[in-house]
């Protein structure tokens, strides 16, 4: 094993610059004086790597704390009316990585978007001035940690602010009018204002945003540069992850933002309200070959096979459906297809290392496992960090899935009397598998004798008719999760929670399809994206 000489990567993602911006409004007092929206985008530059925007901050957050989760958990509900009518627009306009050296092995990188929010208040000038000198300074202070020095000019034919914190980081605001124009990077206000002057082409130009639909809550945009740019970061983000093998992390740096960048061609995303919650809608631009692939081989199957989910626990914390006509066509199309889009020697180490996606359930040649099922196969976790999962899958040759598994898997005489049905299990304990009539389940092997468990006991996915209604026979996979800590803390950085122990669980489902143009994904959940990034501010 060679010396971890990896880079910890530590970064703020595009949306989490937008939510804080979003979040920095919350404790204002009433801006809106009324006036007609403006369309943000002809603010926004036309070379903007990620754009997102909403017509009414209130709107956009109010689902969170309408919610049944949160206020089983909240002690009272934030009033966001003092927002309504705000709109707001953020821009990351590039990416600057640095590096903080620790040790002489280990040091930790550091991604900082610049980006620029523009937000039109609809409010008389000196509100907005007010607003920007008190609450944005106070927003400062608080991500620096510290009291920041304030200047104060006019510029632009507004008031401009410059804030500087001990370490030398600045953010700036300039207030025009009912406008304001907040951020870390003073070039990026600048191009604001040349679009803005006319002197600069906007957004709108590039053809990628349509102008915002009244039903929806806030939406969003990667550019093409930018699914680059943070390929780049999402590769350094993996790598430090990967253990403490340097060659690895070397190949995982350099090969996965290759197929990011070659696989996907832009984003978009919406966001509208569904009950009390969100329904999210992403569209994952491919290029035409692979869209073409994917759309002819990642097909759903005719018929949909409920009876995998007998097996598992309706207190589960998450399980995905793979609905394929042909799993085997559909696992060889997506090898072979991301091999294409990296160099020869990258898609031969992805080749050898493909297998590694199914070590953890206990699986080491995946061709003759998939050949072996049938169209419906349940990957299902029972724990959050996924390290303790199972497949639960209908077998059309029971002999053969056998022949699939890791060696070292043995009749286990013990597990087997216990349950009633034939139970592997490998030296060390860790894996398992059980064979019931037809279907198989194997993985952990504590997640094993769970779903044996739950369909002895009759608590499990199939008794329950709401949830079952959820899985969409046209999607090709479709996951069911739930999560035990999002409400309490959306209720510590939003509200306070009621008692020390208090708990909810909130629920999120989300279908996944491929067609000629792309990767389409639908997402129903309580709190959204919205919520999971607001959630990041939650010091713990």
């Amino acid at each position: 094993m060679k010396k971890n000489n990896s880079k910890k990567i530590s970064h703020l993602s595009p949306l989490s610059v937008f939510i804080l911006s979003l979040f920095l409004c919350v404790s204002t007092v009433n801006l809106s004086c009324g006036s007609k929206p403006t369309d943000l985008r002809t603010l926004a530059p036309a070379e903007t790597l990620v754009y997102l925007e909403t017509n009414d901050l209130a709107a956009a957050l109010q689902p969170i704390i309408d919610s049944k989760p949160f206020n089983e958990v909240a002690k009272k509900k934030p009033d966001f009316s003092a927002l309504k009518g705000v709109q707001l627009a953020v821009a990351v306009t590039g990416f600057e990585t640095s590096e903080e050296k620790l040790t002489e092995e280990h040091s930790v990188g550091r991604v900082q978007p610049h980006f620029v929010a523009i937000a039109d208040t609809h409010a008389w000038n000196y509100q907005a001035v007010k607003f920007a000198e008190l609450k944005l300074g106070s927003f400062v202070e608080s991500i620096y940690d510290n009291a920041p020095t304030l200047e104060k000019s006019d510029k632009s034919g507004g008031k401009y602010f410059t804030w500087t914190a001990k370490d030398g980081r600045k953010a700036y605001a300039l207030v025009i009018d009912s406008l304001i124009f907040f951020g870390n990077d003073e070039t990026a206000i600048d191009k604001c204002l040349a679009v803005r002057r006319g002197e600069a082409d906007s957004i709108i130009k590039t053809g990628k945003i349509p102008p915002a639909d009244p039903a929806t809550l806030a939406s969003g945009y990667v550019s093409t540069e930018g699914i680059a740019q943070i390929a780049n970061i999402v590769g350094l983000k993996f790598a430090s992850e990967a253990g403490e093998d340097s060659d690895v992390q070397s190949a995982i740096a350099g090969i996965l933002p290759q197929l990011l960048r070659s696989s996907i061609t832009d984003i978009s995303w919406t966001a509208t309200k569904k009950g009390q919650g969100y329904e999210e809608k992403y569209k994952i631009t491919t290029p035409l070959e692979i869209g073409k692939v994917f759309s002819e081989t990642l097909v759903p199957a005719s018929q949909f096979d409920t009876s995998v989910f007998e097996f598992f626990p309706d207190d589960g914390p998450s399980a995905t459906l793979y609905n394929l006509k042909d799993p085997q066509i559909a696992w060889r199309s997506v090898l072979l297809t991301v091999q294409k889009q990296t160099d020869p020697l990258a898609g031969k180490v992805i080749g050898e290392f493909s297998g590694a996606f199914f070590e953890p359930y206990g699986i080491r040649d995946p061709e003759v496992f998939l050949v072996a099922s049938g169209a419906n196969i349940l990957t299902a976790k029972f724990d959050d960090e996924g390290e303790k999962s199972v497949v639960i899958a209908t077998l059309k040759d029971i002999e053969k899935a056998k022949k699939s598994l890791v060696a070292g898997l043995k009749p286990s005489k013990q597990a087997t009397d216990e349950t009633g049905v034939e139970v592997w299990k490998s030296e060390d304990a860790e894996i398992a598998a059980a064979f019931v009539e037809n279907k198989i389940i194997v993985g952990d092997a504590e997640g094993v004798l769970k779903c044996l468990k739950a369909r002895t006991d009759g608590h499990t996915l199939n008794k329950n008719e709401w949830i079952m209604r959820l899985f969409a026979t046209n999607a090709v996979t479709t996951t069911l999760a739930r999560d035990k800590s999002m409400a309490t803390t959306l209720a510590e950085v939003l509200s306070e929670k009621k008692s020390d122990d208090a708990k909810a669980v909130s629920n999120y489902y989300t279908e996944t399809r491929f067609t000629r143009t792309g990767i389409e994904r639908r997402t129903v959940s309580d709190f959204g994206l919205i919520g999971s990034i607001i959630a990041q501010l939650n010091p713990e």
